[in-house]
């Protein structure tokens, strides 16, 4: 085990080459280029700022904000898990003639939406500071946050892509999958509209300490729950070492089921 990792950071170029590569190719050829990172999710905000809170009379302070802070995060999940899902596939050429750390591919895609993320961090803190929110010192527990979330989506993302190669029907299912996950995480509305019993049922979705922990650090100034976000974290670790464990018993026959 110690060996494959020596061996993924001898490889380390080679992922940042990806990476750079992805997000100069994202948005070739587009009028607007680099700016729809920033229009995708504020398109969003847009549509959510206007059905939840008019039409489901969802009445929470600083609404806008209040999702805006969420909803980036959980669009470098979903981004991330649906894009690492189909990369083995996807980069089948590669796969067949030259030889790499095939876990290079799912860490690419989540490395590429976490920079897609950090760039998004810039409208965030003008749309804090604009709508009056008072950023506190809190606010540098973000990284550690981020970088949980950055370990639930790896190891989430490594299995899934593994799985995907002889299981192709896994892209559908992670797209409903993730369809109902959104909802099932207080991102467009607070979980405290749940019955007690129901909210501490939704509170074991991992995504969930996650979500609320960047709202406490951007939007609220105060420091994460930190027993809730070890939870993830715990899950995240667990995921990680079960996926590399499957990802390289499934790696050996990648280029003959592609």
């Amino acid at each position: 085990m110690l060996n494959y990792f020596k061996e993924l950071f001898n490889f380390r170029q080679m992922l940042v080459s990806i990476v750079r590569r992805d997000l100069r190719s994202r948005y070739k050829g587009s009028f607007l280029g680099f700016l729809w990172t920033f229009i995708n999710p504020l398109l969003q905000l847009l549509v959510y700022s206007i059905v939840f809170p008019y039409l489901l009379r969802i009445e929470q302070e600083n609404y806008a904000m209040f999702l805006f802070v969420a909803l980036l995060p959980w669009i470098f999940f979903t981004t991330s898990v649906q894009g690492a899902t189909t990369s083995i596939v996807g980069g089948a050429n590669l796969v067949k003639k030259v030889y790499f750390p095939r876990l290079i591919l799912p860490i690419s895609v989540v490395g590429t939406n976490l920079m897609n993320y950090i760039y998004g961090l810039v409208i965030t803190f003008a749309a804090l500071l604009l709508t009056g929110v008072h950023l506190t010192f809190n606010v540098l527990w973000l990284p550690v946050v981020l970088l949980i979330e950055f370990i639930f989506i790896l190891g989430l993302s490594v299995i899934l892509s593994a799985l995907y190669v002889k299981f192709r029907d896994l892209e559908h299912i992670v797209g409903v999958v993730t369809f109902v996950w959104f909802y099932l995480t207080p991102i467009v509305f607070p979980i405290t509209i749940f019955p007690e019993r129901i909210a501490s049922i939704i509170s074991l979705n991992p995504m969930v300490p996650i979500i609320n922990s960047f709202r406490n650090v951007l939007l609220n100034g105060v420091q994460p729950d930190w027993s809730a976000l070890l939870y993830s974290l715990l899950i995240g670790i667990v995921l990680l070492i079960v996926g590399i464990f499957i990802f390289r018993k499934s790696e050996k026959t990648f280029a003959e089921d592609l």
